[in-house]
């Protein structure tokens, strides 16, 4: 690192922006969304465009590569270097200008493409080209890429849309505008060199749609242009960094229609798309049967047309769609007006980069081949020949795409583990290339060549036309110093794979990740960088991933970015310290183990559980931080605090503030957090002292759990419970003393006691699961513990662990389940609040919404987190986070309510926060009908 330290030296002097050469910042950037990996130097975040002159200036200086990298999406290695990174979504990242009267935007690289597209809709104006990561990519990043999406067949790739741009040049020239129509900014040279080559200009390059590998030099000929913007779209990165652009925004449709088109097999899709064409509609996006887990919602078929149209009214857009469905020469058809569904629907396509990663059978499957493209009218032969050659080299895909367009991207399940494997990636790589150009095809129809395909672009444009792109690159970079070893003079596509360096042992760990083949290593492979964690907002329909990058914007607080450090650190070449690193120690620190990534994240990277892995491992034979004795062992205080009945000195002695302060010094609390009071009465003592008969009816015997919060701290939530379980005929018992789901021992990583917790609890509720009864579980993140962490942990009494899981029911579930008659009383009021992070991502809230439309209950739950998140809000140092979180939606809704509007919140965390930040009192759905009962408002 001599030579490297210069260079960190030398840039700190030189740049403004932040230098940071440390193990972490370099592990996050090892990687894109693709199946390399390149270890940099350094992270440089530029603030402006002289600090991106002067970076590159101390990097030509001393010899250093310089890759230019936005969210880090790319799927072909083209975001990864081994230089100097240069992050733009640090600073770089501003709308400088937007002007309706010209329909033009002045972005910087940095500004992600939804940020543009929010900014422009209140003119009527978007942004034309939309990859399935617009609400992550960046405007630098889809330029590099020449990046399209499944409106190209509206309004084309990004370099149809990109009207000027301005550009710094290797050695540190700039800014230099760019513009279509001169040479000005050009390297001294090029012209020379494209008027010599005219003939090979006009005649070496595919006509179709989604032409996007190699250099645009046919931009520059002199019946095209020259047209120097064209050209740098799509170069990767490797010409010149850009600092500026002007872009053309398009008139958005105010209504759209989608025409869902249902046929036998992909390639009578594939043939029926190019037929759509001369109709107009803004996307023909196709996928096939083996993609779609869920084909609820689609019509009858094997593979299906999304062909979504635009008008000015609804009625004009539908019209549009439902002419196309009866061109349409399919097996079965639907017309979708409805916004929702059409998103829900848009979604199944947009998440497909990341469901694609796994087969049918749970098997990786990986980028590599991700994005041909063939002229749209052989489509569908080019696809028959692709499932051919798949089969003959062993592999399996699933196909979806542009159908449109002609571009393909799909995931194939490469072996890139073993020596045997990765040599079957490169023949096939070989074949398909060899395939592509027969049909007249490009190896790249969106995501650029990269380090995937680049050693392959002889093979489409032969080696003179090669040749000229390598003389275009040296006249732009003389220095070699931009993004060296792509698209001229490549790596070989099978170097540098980001697999090569992890363990080929299983790593020893206590959960036993049923999913991964109890592979801790093939589990953090999960992540393969579509970053989906990276968003600004939470997801349509209540998404959470991922609360604490979307309060502090920094990757290291992204899913994403901590599966990357994990990955690092099981490689051991830059996080060294193995289980003990601090990077990613300090990291995993602001997750809120909300477990919103193992839901919302498409390939189901599970955080929570791996933080919770990593603490156990990091303070293995170490004192722990004082929360973890405090929090993490709140059931044994709690009870032991019950059996003295205790409850209310504790309180009288917490309410002084002196003492107060000194608990929470000693507890690890925040200083800004009220201390929880312990309720008086438990609810077991309450449920011990009930006079009279405790059954109401002769239903369904269901066992309520009495977990900790509810039980010390909210049993006015299980005595709701009780009265409107009865209410519906049920017959509730307690289960033994002493049962607990193990949560908060989970929760700070203390996995052998959470296991010994859960092992007794398994053996004290043997009895009742022998007897198959239900157990009704208030507290969401505590039944989210039964049904996942439990059984992923107690090992050898996985039976017994399963018929528990399998027994746990919500509150609502069990009303709908086992008193599927009886009718709540009717409520008619509204509601704010939140559906619980767990509750969302583990258990899912269809009964509970259901349960709420029937009580009379109107209105939408936030998404998002509260930011409590059990023990997190409450630890000293996640102040901040926590209350970002909870300003993102919860509370604003909360503020916004009408007067009379009852807060629902069934988990303890987001009552609490409530309280805490708002003075409101939150309320389980339990209560509000309990209330309700108390009323008089029963019916049936």
């Amino acid at each position: 690192m001599g030579e490297g330290a210069e260079v960190v030296r030398a840039l700190r002097g030189a740049v403004r922006g932040r230098v940071d050469a440390g193990a972490g910042a370099r592990a996050l950037v090892t990687m894109d969304a693709s199946n390399y990996r390149r270890v940099p130097q350094a992270v440089v975040a530029p603030r402006d465009a002289a600090d991106v002159a002067a970076a590159l200036a101390v990097c030509r200086d001393h010899g250093t590569a310089v890759v230019p990298r936005g969210a880090g999406t790319s799927i072909a290695g083209q975001a990864t270097g081994t230089g100097v990174v240069l992050d733009f979504t640090a600073h770089m990242n501003k709308l400088v200008e937007l002007d309706p009267a010209t329909r033009t935007a002045r972005v910087q690289p940095g500004l992600v493409l939804d940020t543009l597209r929010a900014a422009a809709a209140p003119h009527g104006l978007t942004f034309g080209p939309d990859p399935s990561t617009h609400s992550r990519c960046t405007l630098g990043g889809m330029i590099g890429n020449n990046s399209c999406g499944s409106h190209s067949v509206a309004w084309g790739t990004t370099a149809d849309n990109v009207r000027a741009l301005t550009v710094v040049r290797p050695g540190g020239d700039g800014p230099v505008p760019l513009t279509p129509g001169t040479w000005d900014g050009a390297p001294a040279g090029l012209r020379p060199l494209v008027d010599g080559a005219l003939a090979r200009l006009r005649t070496g390059f595919p006509d179709l749609p989604r032409r996007i590998s190699g250099y645009a030099l046919d931009a520059l000929l002199p019946e095209r242009g020259p047209d120097l913007p064209r050209l740098l779209c799509g170069s990767e990165g490797t010409l010149a960094v850009v600092t500026e652009a002007t872009v053309a925004l398009v008139e958005a449709p105010r209504a759209r229609a989608l025409a869902v088109l249902g046929y036998a097999d992909e390639s009578a899709a594939a043939e029926a798309a190019v037929g759509l064409l001369p109709y107009g509609p803004l996307t023909v996006e196709g996928m096939a049967a083996d993609l779609v887990r869920d084909a609820r919602g689609l019509p009858k078929g094997g593979a299906w047309l999304f062909v979504e149209t635009g008008g000015a009214a609804p009625a004009e857009a539908r019209a549009r769609a439902e002419v196309i469905a009866r061109a349409a020469d399919c097996v079965a058809a639907a017309v979708v007006t409805d916004p929702a569904a059409q998103r829900a629907l848009w979604r199944v396509r947009e998440d497909a980069a990341g469901t694609a990663t796994r087969m049918p059978d749970g098997t990786e499957a990986w980028p590599g081949w991700e994005d041909c493209a063939v002229p749209p009218a052989r489509l569908g032969a080019y696809l028959r020949q692709f499932r051919a050659l798949l089969a003959e080299h062993g592999l399996r895909g699933t196909p979806y795409g542009h159908f449109g367009d002609g571009c393909i991207h799909v995931r194939i399940d490469f072996d890139l583990l073993t020596p045997p494997g990765v040599a079957r990636f490169r023949r096939f790589s070989e074949d398909l290339a060899d395939l592509v150009v027969a049909h007249g095809g490009s190896l790249s129809g969106e995501h650029g060549d990269g380090q995937a395909r680049a050693e392959l672009l002889p093979r489409m444009y032969g080696p003179e036309l090669v040749d000229l792109f390598a003389r275009a690159k040296d006249l732009w970079d003389p220095s070699g110093t931009l993004n060296p070893g792509m698209l001229v003079r490549p790596d070989p596509l099978d170097a540098n794979l980001r697999f090569a360096v992890l363990p080929r042992e299983p790593v020893d760990v206590a959960f036993g990740y049923p999913d991964d083949g109890g592979d801790f290593t093939a589990a953090v492979r999960r992540c393969v960088g579509v970053a989906k964690c990276r968003t600004t907002t939470a997801g349509a329909g209540g998404g959470v991933m991922c609360p604490s990058f979307r309060a502090t914007g920094e990757e290291r607080h992204s899913t994403r970015g901590r599966a990357r450090l994990l990955h690092e650190m099981l490689a051991g070449e830059v996080v060294t310290g193995g289980w003990r690193a601090p990077e990613v120690r300090d990291a995993l620190d602001l997750c809120l183990s909300c477990k919103g990534c193992k839901s919302d994240c498409p390939v189901g990277v599970d955080m929570a559980t791996y933080k919770a892995e990593f603490l156990h491992h990091h303070y293995a034979g170490r004192v722990r931080p004082a929360a973890h004795y405090a929090m993490g062992r709140l059931p044994r205080w709690l009870r032991a605090v019950a059996a003295l009945r205790a409850a209310r000195l504790v309180n009288a002695l917490t309410a002084l503030p002196p003492l107060a302060d000194l608990a929470k010094r000693a507890g690890g609390v925040e200083p800004r957090r009220p201390l929880p009071r312990l309720a008086p009465r438990t609810l077991r003592r309450w449920w011990r002292a009930r006079p009279g008969p405790r059954v109401s009816g002769a239903g369904r015997t269901v066992v309520l759990w009495p977990d900790t919060f509810t039980d010390h701290l909210s049993p006015s939530v299980g005595r709701a419970a009780v009265r409107v379980l009865e209410a519906a005929g049920l017959t509730v018992r307690l289960p033994p003393q002493g049962v607990c789901c193990g949560l908060t021992y989970v929760s700070t990583g203390q996995l052998d006691h959470a296991r010994a917790v859960q092992r007794r609890t398994l053996a004290l509720m043997r009895p009742l699961l022998e007897a198959g009864t239900p157990v009704v579980v208030l507290e969401p993140s505590c039944a989210a513990a039964l049904k996942a962490d439990l059984v992923d942990l107690v090992g050898a009494d996985g039976p017994a662990a399963r018929t528990l899981a399998a027994s746990v029911r919500t509150f609502a579930q069990a009303l709908e389940e086992y008193a599927p008659t009886w009718e709540p009383p009717r409520l008619d009021r509204r509601v704010v609040g939140q559906t619980h992070c767990h509750q969302h991502a583990v258990l899912g809230d269809a009964a509970e919404r259901r349960l709420r439309e029937k009580a009379g209950l109107t209105g939408d739950l936030s998404g998002g987190c509260c930011g409590l998140a059990g023990n997190f809000g409450f630890e000293k140092g996640h102040w901040e986070v926590s209350t970002a979180c909870a300003e993102e939606h919860l509370l604003p809704s909360v503020r916004e309510a009408p007067p009379g509007t009852a807060v629902l919140a069934d988990g303890y965390s987001c009552r609490t926060q409530l309280d805490h930040l708002a003075g409101v009192r939150g309320r389980h759905l339990a209560e509000l009908l309990a209330e309700g009962l108390d009323d008089g408002g029963v019916r049936g």
